[in-house]
């Protein structure tokens, strides 16, 4: 991460010794072999597959291998770009992306700010608890837990309404209700643990700003708004760019098995597609081209997303 600093155009230079990349790896040589693990594991599972991304650029035959399998250039993204399935994919991808974006990010960092500055921390830790639980379910239970609380046979929120007098409704076949399933499952699943980190921002904050501040006659909520807010948008700027840099890969577990032939038409992203044509139709190159070109898309947004961050506010990636 990085932040913009000023100096001070009268303070001195102090006149400093550059130490060689030897001599600085000799001095921290305990705290670098702390990185070794991560660097060798890295390397091993981000870096060596990088080779079988030239699949996406020949027709793979796996008797051939890959340097055996013929160079067909682009052929395959412009048959995804000219496929029927493209504008689906791609709208369907960025409008549930855009939505759980909008909705999920600002969610945590209000619900930081308010329990920061609940007082009673017996309550407070049982919001915290309660809040973090949802997150240890494994996806597909709670994909097999939504499936069963809406069914329309015997669904508890089906019952409820039929106790009213309303007639059941089958949700996972209506497309209209697809994505606000989707999108509000993962908030109450990933709220509490995705507040971890602006917890952690708000226990840095000087006491003594707070305590100055009610000195002044400032409420709860100018406290939360000039001290508590502005000493987390730093971390809430990163935590923009990162998913801004993921904005075409959303994961194909949840969406998967959410999935049904009466919801395809919202329902199909690109994770989904990638699947059932490298998977299921066996087409390892086709699916590779796709997966190479979400992956470009996602590298162009996390440059112009950090460069825009950079500009407005001096925080940015790199």
């Amino acid at each position: 991460m990085k932040t913009k600093t000023t100096k001070s155009l009268n303070q001195p230079a102090i006149p400093t010794k550059k130490r060689s990349l030897v001599e600085t790896i000799k001095k921290d040589a305990s705290l670098y072999m702390f990185c070794v693990p991560g660097i060798i594991l890295t390397f091993i599972f981000s870096y060596i597959p990088m080779y079988g991304v030239q699949i996406a650029f020949r027709r793979f035959n796996a008797k051939q291998g890959i340097w055996g399998s013929p160079w067909v250039g682009l052929r395959y993204f412009q048959r995804f770009i000219e496929s029927p399935y493209f504008g689906r994919t791609i709208t369907n991808t960025l409008i549930l992306s855009l939505y759980g974006l909008l909705v999920s990010f600002p969610i945590p960092i209000i619900l930081a700010l308010m329990l920061n500055a609940f007082r009673h921390k017996r309550y407070r830790k049982v919001i915290q608890t309660v809040t973090y639980a949802p997150n240890f379910i494994s996806t597909i239970v709670m994909c097999g837990m939504l499936i069963l609380f809406l069914s329309p046979s015997v669904g508890i929120i089906n019952t409820v309404i039929k106790m009213f007098g309303g007639d059941a409704v089958n949700f996972m076949a209506k497309k209209e209700y697809w994505r606000h399933l989707y999108v509000w499952s993962g908030i109450w699943q990933g709220m509490g643990w995705s507040s971890v980190i602006y917890f952690a921002a708000l226990s840095g904050i000087s006491p003594e700003l707070h305590e100055a501040a009610k000195c002044d006659g400032a409420t709860k909520f100018q406290i939360i708004r000039y001290i508590d807010f502005p000493s987390i948008l730093p971390t809430a700027t990163i935590q923009l760019i990162l998913s801004c840099g993921s904005i075409l890969s959303i994961g194909f577990e949840k969406a998967y098995a959410l999935q049904n032939d009466l919801n395809l038409s919202v329902s199909e992203i690109i994770s989904t597609y990638v699947y059932k044509v490298g998977l299921i139709d066996n087409n390892m190159s086709y699916s590779s081209a796709i997966g190479l070109f979400n992956t470009l898309i996602n590298m162009v947004m996390l440059i112009i997303v950090n460069k825009i961050a950079d500009k407005m506010s001096g925080t940015s990636l790199f």
